[in-house]
């Protein structure tokens, strides 16, 4: 099968090379501003579906994007992709992609410190219930909000102890991880998916990171998921296939847990050997802190350094990311390993041996930035917005329906190709091509297509977020993947209806009450399935 589609997708880029061609040579070459500076991001998606594979699939699109703009030149297709493409995504983007490796450094440090251990040994102590379990997991998926990868290698290990001593199955830890894992990166300000938003994303109004931040309240999926969590470990019931592992463990003791090997299990560990037990609680919390507001100071100070900036309000909406998170998190990490070797819970050689482990972990995250970056470069150059906002003057009428359908092309898009990062960053140049700015919509849009992306990652059986928490919580990857299904299409679909209810309110300026009609849905939903459950 793979081979297969492998062969498909190379006779769509082959087919798609010789049309651009004949186009050309029949005098019809302008393609700027036409359908055809739609071609590169759309083909990208196509291949993405059938391959489901990321990489390949950004870089056909920037071949072919390259291939337009420069004329069908040979030379100039080459100067494009390579100088105007992927050189100048990397130079443009140089601030994001330090934060980036620097955020795996961290990662690292704090891993090897074995905090995340001390705190396993203080929860355990402490949660008497089911609930407390569940809640504590939530809590502690939602403190490590920096990374996803962070997140899914740290929690399961904390927390494992504590949830196997309440009866609560391996496969619904893993649900926990995965749902508090991207859906909590994606709308906290400070973390590695905000830089790859910012990056991805050019405003002549805002900057990224601000239109991020804009954009977080109407992140429907990212939030009701988190609202889901709650209700349904306060309500204590699950359904689905879930309800079966629970059962199973609540009377036989059965978690379904895989037993690994010594040399599985450091497989699974970021740091290889055995953790050492001199970390700490505070050496997990304070390494954070230190992050949060080394990251926060950076942004401010740029922002201050504009002219005509007096208040932190103006500072944090003028700032440059790609200057403030760099500056911020490099003091941070300095700042953070004397802490972590004044404390004597790591050594210098181990604080630096984290070094090119935090970068190697970062690899595929840089990976696609850059060709994302690039391949919004292409699109760029050949006017896609020009053709886009002249072709949607005609569907005004419809322009309430277009949240809902850009969350719904971007979940399909995450899905088979399980990553969120290529997701967003072949649709954000489309939706920012779709919603002029100035729209009531704008936020509302760039939103939908995140919260898609995560959707689709959530739910997909070979995005990484999901197989490491699979792997996190020691489970069978497919149970995992079968048990969390109903609950992320459940909230999916609550937030489908979110999002053509914010299309339907923006006319009345209410966008807002999407929200909270939307934490009512999750509510009312999760008590009918529980008194359904009770009556079975």
């Amino acid at each position: 099968m793979k081979k297969k589609s492998t062969l498909v997708a190379a006779l769509i880029f082959v087919a798609m090379i010789a049309i651009i061609l004949i186009v050309n040579a029949t005098g019809n070459g302008n393609f700027a501003g036409t359908f055809w500076a739609l071609v590169p991001p759309l083909t990208a998606i196509v291949l993405a579906l059938i391959t489901k594979e990321v990489y390949s699939s950004l870089f056909i699109g920037i071949i072919l994007g390259a291939l337009m703009a420069g004329g069908c030149s040979f030379l100039n297709t080459v100067n494009y992709a390579v100088l105007d493409g992927i050189s100048t995504s990397v130079a443009d983007n140089a601030g994001i992609l330090v934060f980036l490796v620097v955020l795996g450094i961290i990662v690292a440090l704090v891993n090897k410190s074995g905090a995340s251990r001390a705190f396993g040994g203080f929860a355990e102590k402490h949660i008497k219930t089911k609930t407390g379990a569940g809640i504590a997991t939530f809590l502690l998926g939602v403190l490590i909000f920096i990374d996803d990868y962070f997140n899914c290698l740290t929690v399961g290990s904390v927390m494992a102890p504590v949830t196997d001593s309440k009866k609560i199955s391996r496969v619904k830890l893993a649900y926990l991880i995965d749902a508090t894992a991207a859906p909590v990166c994606m709308i906290a300000p400070i973390s590695s998916w905000a830089a790859a938003v910012a990056g991805c994303v050019e405003s002549e109004r805002y900057s990224g990171i601000e239109l991020f931040i804009k954009a977080i309240p109407y992140n429907f999926y990212s939030i009701l998921t988190l609202v889901f969590i709650i209700v349904l470990c306060v309500l204590n019931f699950d359904f689905g296939k879930m309800k079966q592992f629970e059962k199973k463990a609540e009377e036989t003791g059965d978690l379904s847990s895989l037993t690994l090997s010594d040399e599985e299990e450091r497989t699974l560990r970021v740091d290889g050997p055995e953790q050492p037990p001199k970390g700490k609680l505070y050496d997990l919390i304070i390494p954070i802190i230190i992050l949060i507001i080394c990251s926060i100071w950076g942004l401010l100070y740029n922002g201050f350094q504009q002219e005509g900036v007096t208040n932190f309000i103006d500072a944090f909406s003028s700032t440059d990311a790609y200057q403030g998170l760099p500056w911020g998190s490099v003091i941070a990490l300095v700042v953070i390993v004397i802490y972590l070797v004044a404390r004597k819970v790591i050594t210098f050689e181990e604080a630096m041996a984290c070094v090119p482990k935090g970068f190697v972990a970062m690899v595929p995250a840089i990976t696609i930035l850059t060709l994302a970056t690039s391949l919004k470069a292409m699109t760029n150059a050949l006017d896609a917005a020009s053709f886009v906002n002249n072709a949607l003057q005609n569907a005004q009428g419809l322009q309430w329906v277009l949240p809902a359908l850009v969350f719904a092309v971007a979940c399909m898009v995450s899905f088979a190709t399980g990553t969120s990062w290529g997701t967003f960053g072949i649709l954000i140049p489309i939706v920012c091509a779709v919603f002029p700015e100035t729209s009531g919509l704008f936020f509302v849009g760039i939103s939908a297509c995140l919260a898609g992306a995560v959707c689709g990652d959530h739910c997909s059986p070979i995005s990484d977020t999901t197989i490491m928490s699979s792997a996190g919580a020691h489970c069978n990857h497919l149970d995992h993947v079968s048990t969390q299904l109903p609950y992320a299409i459940s909230v999916a679909v609550i937030s489908l209806v979110c999002y053509l209810l914010a299309g339907l309110f923006e006319k009345a300026g209410i966008t807002w009450l999407a929200i909270p009609v939307g934490v009512v849905l999750v509510i009312a939903y999760l008590i009918v399935m529980k008194k359904k459950n009770v009556s079975e």
